[in-house]
């Protein structure tokens, strides 16, 4: 993606690469953008990378939907309720 190599080419020589820096960057960039700017990178999208892009969001999304649900599964089975008074 044109995008991603122009932000590689930018940063790769001021940032170090780490997972704290990437996401810094991304949220940077995503605060400077608005809808019809989103949108325009992803009408510019090939068929593959708008595929990628989808395949990403859900695999996160739903890992975090899954992460979520066992989290508050554990959360209520670990820690039983007490009557302190």
């Amino acid at each position: 993606m044109k995008l991603i190599d122009e932000l590689y080419e930018l940063y790769r020589n001021k940032l170090t690469g780490d997972e704290e820096d990437i996401d810094m960057l991304a949220f940077a960039f995503l605060e400077e953008m608005n809808r019809e700017d989103l949108l325009k990178i992803i009408q510019d999208l090939d068929k593959q990378e708008l595929y990628d892009l989808m395949g990403l969001y859900l695999i996160e999304s739903l890992k975090g939907k899954f992460a979520q649900d066992d989290f508050g599964a554990r959360s209520v089975n670990s820690y039983p309720t007490r009557n302190i008074h």
